[in-house]
């Protein structure tokens, strides 16, 4: 007597390629938040610390990605039936 245990597997292909699309997305928010350094430690750039690429466009990027992993966390593989 045997039984056959069919069982789906919990992410498919496409799960691990948005997985991996916004874990792009976020590295490339923390790369454009990265940086700030000075020639001179002695002067405060100002205009490079506070730039809106890092005060506004990175996070964004970050909260983009980090939803992007939800999603892909969160989507049920398509059953073929």
């Amino acid at each position: 007597m045997s039984t056959t245990n069919k069982t789906t597997p919990l992410f498919s292909k496409e799960n691990f390629i948005l997985m991996l699309v916004g874990g792009l997305v976020i590295a490339l928010g923390m790369f454009l938040m990265s940086g700030g350094k000075s020639e001179d430690p002695n002067v405060f750039a100002n205009n490079e610390v506070y730039s809106s690429t890092r005060i506004t466009l990175a996070p964004i990027l970050i909260v983009v990605g980090l939803l992007i992993e939800v999603y892909a966390i969160f989507k049920k593989p398509k059953t073929a039936a």
